[in-house]
């Protein structure tokens, strides 16, 4: 039998984050902290080069999230492809700031992934 009625809390925007931590009586000042690494989002990117592609999977690993690359990537031969960016709503918008600091194709593909969470909370 189960003495801690461990279960699966769906959170699926950060207003459902909020009210969770809310609900257990966090300080509020933690709550803007906190939410946005409760939630989980993975975006695709299309038409990345293959050396912009290494660059956002280094990036991204080294704030703990992940990018799913195709096999060929670090070859670097071959067209653009695409990626896939997986982490929290917090890891997202810090990749889009460590983007903003490399050269203008980066810069603006860091533009692109800003509007895109911008448009999700």
């Amino acid at each position: 039998m189960s003495k801690h009625n461990a279960k699966i809390k769906n959170i699926s925007d950060l207003k459902d984050a909020k009210e969770a931590i809310e609900n257990l009586g966090c300080d509020p000042g933690s709550i803007p902290i906190m939410a946005p690494k409760m939630i989980h989002r993975i975006i695709e990117l299309e038409n990345i080069h293959l050396q912009d592609a290494i660059i956002i999977k280094q990036d991204m690993l080294s704030i703990g999230g992940e990018v799913a690359v195709p096999k060929h990537t670090f070859q670097l031969n071959g067209a653009p492809t695409s990626i896939l960016i997986c982490g929290t709503l917090q890891q997202h918008l810090t990749l889009v700031d460590k983007l903003k600091r490399h050269y203008q194709r980066l810069k603006n593909v860091s533009q692109e992934l800003d509007k895109l969470i911008l448009s999700i909370l």
